[in-house]
């Protein structure tokens, strides 16, 4: 259920700026890519790069094996990750805006902490959507050692990201996935009894129709002057199954249904979060949240390259139960 569309890489991004100073301060993607070092470590990226117009090294990043490349590479040399891969059509995100969500979900545990981001297994995270892909979890053991449950609706997804794991030594061990037997459900068959997360996390399907993921991809490419008669370019770029773009209603519908099911377990995470996309979403949400009765909510503004986004988090316990949450749960 992890859409690009949103983040996607931007103009931005393909003119590779020294510094990228919208990201998280601790995002290490920051600066501008190293090839060369990138080359290095994986190979196969060398077939990829290439000189752009601004005369840097770059990809095309219309190519989704490009983009795949590019991500094995940073994978292995950032996060330490050797064997990565996902299928032909499935979506292939942009690393750098994944892990900006991940460093400022770290700063809302750090808030209540504080200051001090809370780090090692005794953080436990729901990764709602968790993709063929399996790239917050990936990511967030990396950088926090944060444990990681991992669930879809797609049980190729699932079969996929376990692969990644599988191939990973001691991953297995840090991150499990579970299949979402009901796509009506979210938070309903896969939290189990007396289960608790420390965070919810998800990056929503975007789009309320495949038509119209669709379209905003070709509007995205004509925008930035790369539609050709001669090339064909990706109707969805980086990929994406239909469940990971787009579902009834959009994500404004997605997340309202997700609110509503989080305040059936109102102790069985300290933070629900999502990411939202689409600023016209945030009326709806925030409706939503007061009819769910959530007694604090938060806002965490984000941006990538002209892209803007935030994040939307939620609890149902007041401060005295945060505190005795983080007393019983956190080392």
């Amino acid at each position: 259920m992890k859409d690009k569309q949103r983040g996607a890489f931007t103009a931005k991004d393909m003119a590779a700026p020294a510094e990228k100073t919208n990201l998280h301060p601790r995002n290490p993607h920051r600066g501008r890519y190293d090839f060369k070092r990138l080359v290095t470590g994986s190979p196969e990226l060398a077939a990829f790069v290439s000189l752009n117009e601004y005369g840097d090294e770059s990809i095309d990043f219309a190519d989704p094996s490009a983009v795949k490349a590019l991500n094995r590479a940073l994978l292995n040399q950032v996060y330490g990750i050797k064997e990565w891969d996902i299928p032909a059509q499935y979506l292939c995100p942009p690393i750098p805006g994944r892990a900006d969500h991940l460093h400022f979900l770290a700063d809302l545990l750090a808030d209540g902490n504080g200051g001090v981001i809370p780090r090692g297994d005794s953080i436990r995270v729901l990764d709602i959507g968790v993709g063929a892909n399996c790239i917050y979890p990936l990511i967030g053991h990396s950088e926090y050692g944060w444990q990681f449950v991992g669930t879809d609706i797609d049980p190729a997804a699932i079969a996929n990201a376990q692969r990644i794991l599988d191939a990973n030594k001691g991953l297995s061990d840090a991150i499990t996935l579970r299949l979402q037997a009901s796509p009506a459900a979210i938070f309903n068959g896969v939290v189990q009894a007396d289960e608790v997360f420390d965070l919810s996390m998800c990056n929503p399907p975007f789009h309320a129709s495949l038509a119209e993921a669709r379209s905003g991809t070709q509007r995205k490419w004509k925008n930035l002057g790369r539609e050709s008669n001669k090339k064909k370019i990706p109707v969805l770029n980086f990929g994406g199954q239909g469940m990971e773009l787009c579902c009834e209603g959009g994500e404004e519908a997605f997340v309202c249904r997700m609110i509503a099911e989080s305040a059936r377990f109102p102790g069985s995470c300290m933070w629900f979060t999502t990411l939202i996309s689409k600023s016209a979403s945030l009326p709806g949400v925030y409706r939503a949240l007061k009819y769910a009765g959530a007694l604090h909510n938060k806002t965490i503004e984000m941006a990538q390259g002209q892209k803007k986004s935030r994040i939307v988090a939620w609890t149902f316990l007041d401060e005295n139960q945060q505190h005795a949450w983080r007393m019983a749960h956190w080392k």
